[in-house]
C-alpha cells in the first residue's frame, strides 16, 4: 500500500493542556540595564541561596537549579558522589573543570532585578572539616544523601541589574 501524495489532516482539537492566561500587567516605562562590578555581582551573589549549575554532561551542557552558599568569594554546592557534576570535578581534580553558575531575582510583575553568571573552576572539597561545615550550612533540597560538595572559584563575574 502507497503513503506517496498522502497528507495527514490539520487536527482542529485545541492541543490538551491549561488555557493561557493574560500575561501580568508590567510596570509602565521601558527597561534600562546597567553593568555591575564584579564585587557588586559577587555581593548579590552571596545574598541569595538558589542558583543553576552550568556544566558538561556527555559533550552537552547541562544546567541544573541547586543551593549554594558564598564562602570566602567561591561558591559552593553540595552534591552526591554520583552526580555527573561531581564526577568531572574528582576526574579534574586539582585542575577544575570550567563551569558557569548563574542566580538572578527578577520580579515576575515588574520585570525588575539582577541577574549574575559566575565563570570559573569547579572542584571537589576534599578537605573533612570544610566537608562537615558545608553539611551544617548548606541543606539539601532532596532526600538524597549528599555526601559530597564542590567549590568553584570564580574568575569572571559579571551581572546586570534591570532598572525601570
Amino acid at each position: 500500500m502507497s503513503h506517496t501524495g498522502h497528507q495527514s489532516p490539520q487536527s482542529s482539537v485545541p492541543a490538551a493542556g491549561p488555557t493561557p492566561s493574560a500575561p501580568p500587567p508590567a510596570a509602565a516605562g521601558p527597561r534600562h540595564t546597567a553593568e555591575l562590578t564584579g564585587a557588586q555581582a559577587l555581593s548579590l551573589l552571596g545574598g541569595t541561596s538558589l542558583g543553576r549549575i552550568v556544566f558538561t554532561q556527555r559533550a552537552l551542557p547541562a544546567i541544573r537549579p541547586v543551593n549554594h552558599l558564598l564562602d570566602r568569594g567561591q561558591i559552593v554546592i553540595r552534591t552526591h558522589q554520583d552526580s555527573d557534576l561531581f564526577a568531572q570535578a574528582r576526574h579534574h581534580g586539582d585542575r577544575g573543570v570550567v563551569v558557569a553558575y548563574q542566580a538572578d531575582d527578577i520580579d515576575p510583575l515588574t520585570h525588575l532585578g539582577w541577574s549574575v553568571v559566575a565563570t570559573g573552576y569547579c572542584r571537589p572539597v576534599t578537605d573533612p572539616d570544610a566537608l562537615m561545615r558545608y553539611q551544617r550550612l548548606i541543606r539539601p533540597w532532596s532526600d538524597r544523601v549528599m555526601d559530597c560538595a564542590v567549590r568553584i572559584r570564580p574568575h569572571l563575574v559579571t551581572g546586570i541589574r534591570l532598572t525601570a
